[in-house]
């Protein structure tokens, strides 16, 4: 105890910067972990999570024996691992190549511009899809019948949105995920590059046989703590963007959307607890067995 109360004393200010963080994370992740037995409840307000009626696993059956069970999970799972593996594609790519930028003007702009789509919030990215696809005077039909071709009624045709939402994900997020990538890249021995350099090495070369293989064991890393969110759809941006446009449920609607939508009709926190509960132990499995699978194939990239 004595060790600790030094070591906080020492870096009391690293810590004191580490308490927002710490306590958002405590609050919102650990103390919500008791009313997970909501998910198990007939919750009422006036009762509380303590005193509310058990009623086993019917909540779950709420989700699982609807019509729609099959298509939201599907839907889940497609647009996430098209949005992972899109992300993770180019935001590699970007750290390449930003690896073989020499101005260090161009690139700071160069970075600046890619990071920057980040702090934008999905409203102000949907307003600006609308401005790009809506039917009369989008950018995108305005440019079609330029070329003579007839313009889309592109909020009515669901089998374009997936990949739609793939690019606005790649344009929003693959500029910050790049500086994970590039800090990995920075972080490997120079005498690597000299060394391929006397032999007389390209740079194209460089970077298939030094710089990719020692990247591999970040992208599996990362790979691997994002499929403990692979049931999670992105709430804020297929909300923000398809809002309730039933047209396009065939091919957007996810868990999120849909339990929101239950949640405001029916009003049942238990049945938004056990879809919660139930995307939580699924992602944990995943990661797990994802892991071990890692673990035996490549271990550098296994988290554990």
């Amino acid at each position: 105890m004595a060790s600790f109360l030094r070591e906080l004393a020492r870096n009391r200010y690293s810590y004191l910067l580490v308490l927002p963080a710490a306590a958002y994370v405590f609050l919102f992740s650990y103390a919500t972990y008791p009313f997970l037995m909501i998910a198990f409840q007939r919750f009422n307000y006036q009762k509380g999570p303590f005193r509310s009626e058990w009623i086993g696993l019917e909540n779950f059956r709420f989700f699982f024996q609807s019509r729609e069970a099959v298509r939201v999970i599907a839907n889940t799972l497609q647009l996430n691992v098209l949005f992972m593996i899109a992300v993770t594609v180019f935001a590699v790519a970007l750290a390449l190549l930003f690896n073989e930028i020499r101005s260090r003007l161009f690139m700071r702009f160069a970075q600046t511009t890619m990071i920057f789509p980040n702090f934008l919030s999905w409203i102000i990215v949907s307003y600006m899809m609308y401005s790009l696809f809506t039917m009369d005077y989008g950018i995108i039909n305005q440019a079609l019948q330029w070329f003579g071709a007839e313009p889309v009624n592109w909020y009515s045709t669901a089998k374009a949105w997936p990949a739609i939402l793939v690019g606005m994900k790649v344009w929003k997020e693959a500029g910050m995920s790049s500086i994970i990538y590039l800090a990995a890249i920075t972080a490997i021995d120079g005498s690597l590059y000299e060394s391929a350099d006397i032999d007389g090495a390209t740079r194209w070369q460089k970077m298939r046989r030094i710089t990719l293989p020692l990247l591999a064991p970040t992208i599996a890393i990362l790979t691997l703590l994002n499929l403990g969110k692979i049931f999670y759809g992105d709430f804020g941006m297929i909300y923000a963007i398809i809002g309730d446009n039933g047209v396009l449920y065939p091919t957007t609607d996810v868990i999120d959307t849909y339990v929101y939508r239950a949640l405001r009709q029916i009003g049942d926190p238990s049945n938004a607890a056990a879809v919660g509960l139930f995307q939580s132990v699924v992602g944990l499995l995943l990661v797990f067995a994802a892991n071990w699978v890692t673990r035996r194939t490549f271990k550098e990239g296994a988290l554990y």
